[in-house]
């Protein structure tokens, strides 16, 4: 799987950090629709996580799931290359990200039931290293292609899905999936009543958080704003995931000793830093110091937010659970992304990041909440911290 996701990453961020400049240069959208388009795209994969989780704990069967996911978006992201209008790239996005919905919880289910639980953290973090390795590659494969494509951004987009193309192939061939575990009693009806209440606080500091954190795409603009030149722009998202992928593996090795809770929490206070400091941003050599710093933050909450999940969660619905935590995440996606773009416009390009970094601050105090909560529950819990 780690395999799998380097390649599909490396397809999907050779195209991602230009999508913002396709739609603002090329296609003459307006900042909110880049918000609306984002938010839009962000959320349907947020929201389907939970189904699909769900749908496949129903049917104890992960891998076609997954691999009908990371087919929808093989097949999506090059028509990108036939966008004349704002919304054909919404239609474009959706579809990619309705793949991702699809694929994620099932995938991270998969992967959970392939490791034992002490292990979980190392686990999570391997998979993310590799699947931002391919994130730093992306960058650099556009860096390299541009220029032999003429600066066409249509043209890579094209190119864009051979590693997809060639991430499905793997999945479909050397991905096996663990034999079905049988369950002695009846599969749980979701409600928030089986929920830990602790678990209920941690969906509440992920929500919050979701809200002040926007898409990437306003990072990219920030960087433009203050002179990075645009074909720059690949290089810097790739510098942000090399930290990303450098600072995964061990901090997923470290939450396995220490507990995942205290990462993540620590994680919310780097990202209130680095977006107060995307507000304060004056110059293009700052910018080249804020993105690695978002790429430790991202290493110290995204596998975070799984290992707490399935330490959690009852082993019969582990999917519908982290697809649960992604939606949660996800329901907010599209108002973060759309207030980001109203914030940009109406208030000052400092304001947005300045909210986000206010949420970041609050969600770490509510997350350091359930922690003690978790704390102070039944022994059993305290394997969770």
């Amino acid at each position: 799987m780690g395999v799998v996701s380097f390649l599909n990453d490396a397809s999907t961020d050779m195209i991602y950090p230009l999508i913002p400049i396709f739609l603002t240069k090329t296609l003459g959208a307006s900042l909110p629709m880049v918000g609306l388009i984002e938010g839009i795209a962000e959320t349907t994969a947020s929201l389907l996580k939970v189904f699909s989780g769900w749908f496949s704990d129903k049917l104890k069967k992960r891998k076609l799931l997954t691999v009908w996911g990371y087919g929808l978006s093989m097949v999506s992201k090059p028509m990108l290359a036939f966008a004349m209008a704002p919304w054909h790239v919404l239609i474009v996005r959706f579809s990619d990200r309705f793949g991702k919905g699809l694929r994620q919880a099932p995938r991270d289910a998969l992967i959970a039931e392939s490791i034992t639980p002490k292990h979980l953290g190392l686990a999570y973090g391997f998979h993310k290293m590799m699947d931002t390795l391919g994130a730093v590659a992306g960058p650099l494969l556009a860096f390299l292609l541009l220029p032999l494509f003429n600066e066409n951004l249509r043209t890579l987009f094209l190119f864009s899905f051979v590693a997809s193309f060639l991430a499905l192939l793997t999945l479909i061939i050397f991905v096996k999936e663990q034999k079905k575990i049988k369950y002695l009693y009846a599969f749980p009806k979701l409600s928030l009543k089986i929920l830990p209440i602790h678990y209920r606080f941690f969906l509440l500091a992920i929500a919050i958080f979701a809200l002040g954190n926007s898409s990437d795409a306003f990072l990219f603009l920030r960087a433009g704003d203050v002179g990075v030149p645009a074909f720059l722009i690949p290089i810097l998202y790739a510098l942000s995931n090399i930290f990303f992928a450098g600072f995964a593996f061990p901090f997923g090795k470290l939450a396995d000793k220490i507990g995942p809770y205290k990462i993540m929490v620590g994680g919310y206070c780097v990202f209130a830093l680095t977006y107060f400091l995307f507000a304060a941003v004056a110059s293009p050599i700052t910018v080249w110091i804020i993105f690695p710093m978002y790429g430790i933050f991202s290493a110290m909450t995204e596998s975070m937010q799984k290992t707490i999940t399935v330490k959690i969660a009852d082993p019969q619905i582990k999917g519908t659970m982290l697809g649960l935590t992604f939606t949660t995440l996800g329901i907010f996606q599209l108002p973060s992304s759309v207030i980001a773009g109203f914030l940009w416009e109406r208030a000052g390009v400092e304001t947005p990041f300045l909210f986000g970094s206010i949420c970041a601050l609050i969600a770490a105090g509510v997350l350091f909440y359930s922690f003690w909560l978790l704390r102070n529950s039944k022994p059993a819990l305290q394997q969770s911290n």
